[in-house]
């Protein structure tokens, strides 16, 4: 029986093995610092609000705008989503929306708006 040849794989036949290309676009340390210090701004504004003595729907409507705004750049920055297609997104989208639909039903039949 003759032995298969074996072929010596040269430089035009061997299989390209490229190292991934490096991220592009991503956040540096110095973004992450930014993001952490405006969260943390929000966030005492929103202690400071719950202990202001606004109360009613101007207070409420602060804080869920507060709360969207913090959602909104964690998943932006920390989840990496801003550098991500789209379509990921979407998905944390479709929740907030529910979630604040759901949430500003119960307000309203509660007639918090109104007090």
């Amino acid at each position: 029986m003759a032995e298969p040849e074996v072929r010596e794989q040269t430089a035009e036949h061997a299989p390209e093995h490229r190292a991934p290309a490096a991220h592009q676009g991503g956040p540096t340390v110095r973004v992450y610092l930014r993001v952490a210090a405006i969260l943390g701004v929000l966030t005492a504004v929103e202690v400071w609000l719950s202990y202001s003595g606004i109360t009613g729907g101007l207070l409420i409507t602060a804080l869920i705008l507060a709360s969207i705004t913090k959602f909104v750049m964690v998943l932006a920055y920390f989840m990496h989503l801003k550098y991500d297609d789209w379509r990921y997104g979407r998905f944390f989208l479709m929740g907030i929306v529910g979630a604040t639909t759901l949430y500003m039903i119960v307000l309203i039949t509660s007639k918090v708006f109104l007090r």
